[in-house]
């Protein structure tokens, strides 16, 4: 692993959709809301996307300058997306929230990971 992550604009990307995806977990959007629906996701816990969305951008930008804290933070973001992929397969959501969303956004954060850190 390299002292700081070259490059950093991707490791910055993904803290920035981070932060966009937290906003509209907030109260959640039409589409989020929708998503959280169809993988039985209870209501009750919606309420925790936004603090760890905020916090996945948080740790996002440190690992900018603590590269350690970056990377772990790509891992914890590929482990929710494994996670949220298996929801979606369990709950038999195989549209748009499946492909675009999770599988999606498990690919970002993969070659984040791999681009900027790992390389």
């Amino acid at each position: 692993m390299s002292t700081l992550p070259d490059p950093a604009w991707p490791v910055v990307v993904l803290a920035l959709i981070q932060v966009v995806d937290g906003v509209l977990c907030v109260k959640p959007a039409r589409f989020v809301a929708e998503c959280l629906e169809a993988v039985r996701w209870p209501r009750r816990l919606w309420r925790l996307l936004p603090p760890l969305k905020f916090g996945a951008a948080a740790g996002l930008v440190a690992g900018v300058w603590v590269p350690l804290l970056g990377a772990l933070t790509c891992a914890a973001l590929i482990a929710y997306f494994i996670v949220a992929i298996a929801m979606h397969v369990a709950a038999r959501d195989f549209g748009r929230n499946l492909f675009v969303n999770a599988a999606g956004m498990l690919a970002i954060s993969v070659a984040t990971v791999s681009y900027s850190f790992l390389a």
